[in-house]
């Protein structure tokens, strides 16, 4: 469970070693998660444009102050836009309002598009934001991170299995689907690739829940006990300090914007 990323697989998986000296990625993995999850429940119960416009510009200040390159990270989350892309293109259409323009005889509504609009940037400013405070947090750390602020435990092993053994399980997939290339396999929409697609799930569980028995037994032999023990200390340091801080007024600025320009 003390799998680490080695600096060269940090290269590897896009992340450069200046990402890890810069300001963000220096502070306790703890107070991060935190306030990745306090700015986006905050950005979530913002409505006023202005509020969510500087909550966006709160998100762009992490992304510069976290290291990350902002071409890759703007990149990433322009496809997680794609994901909510239909759904912001059809609110217009179903939102009852005002009528702004009307295509194909289906009429736009004023308030489906501002509604449109504030998704958008609630979206974008909650992704961001946790791609800046946490895009740095290697698997292990996060998990340990999030066992130090008390959640399930049992939740805590599930994240830090999948993410140390997804690769491994990638790799047995991989050597399947070669084994069924050299044996002639050619993938089509008939009967006889849909069995073979579904023996390959089967035996990707059946090597799987092999894998499991073999992984347990070896951890059981270095003496896992079914507890996680933490493998570093966590201690707020002065600079902690000054961030939730300035968080803090970050947020009631936010709060006041919206009390200020809250729509009626």
């Amino acid at each position: 469970m003390g799998h680490r990323l080695t600096p060269a697989d940090r290269r590897l998986a896009g992340i450069s070693l200046r990402a890890f000296a810069a300001p963000i990625p220096q502070r306790d993995p703890r107070l991060r998660i935190v306030l990745a999850l306090g700015f986006a429940l905050l950005t979530v119960a913002l409505s006023a444009f202005a509020a969510l416009g500087g909550a966006l510009a709160l998100a762009l200040l992490a992304l510069a102050l976290s290291g990350l390159p902002a071409g890759p990270t703007l990149k990433k989350m322009a496809g997680m836009d794609g994901f909510v892309l239909l759904m912001l293109v059809l609110l217009p259409f179903t939102v009852p309002g005002a009528p702004l323009v009307t295509i194909w005889g289906f009429p736009a509504s004023r308030e489906g598009l501002s509604e449109a609009a504030r998704i958008a940037l609630r979206a974008n400013a909650a992704i961001l934001m946790a791609m800046a405070l946490l895009a740095t947090l290697e698997p292990a750390r996060l998990g340990m991170a999030l066992h130090a602020l008390r959640c399930p435990e049992r939740l805590v092993q599930l994240m830090l299995f999948t993410t140390r053994y997804v690769e491994v399980l990638r790799g047995e997939y991989l050597r399947l689907r070669t084994s069924m290339k050299c044996r002639g396999f050619r993938p089509g929409t008939n009967l006889h690739s849909y069995r073979s697609f579904g023996y390959l799930v089967g035996m990707m569980l059946v090597r799987a829940f092999e894998r499991s028995e073999r992984i347990l037994e070896a951890m059981k032999c270095r003496g896992f006990d079914g507890r996680l023990h933490l493998l570093e200390t966590y201690a707020l340091r002065r600079a902690d300090y000054l961030l939730a801080a300035l968080a803090l007024l970050a947020a009631a600025a936010l709060i006041g914007v919206q009390i200020i320009h809250a729509p009626a």
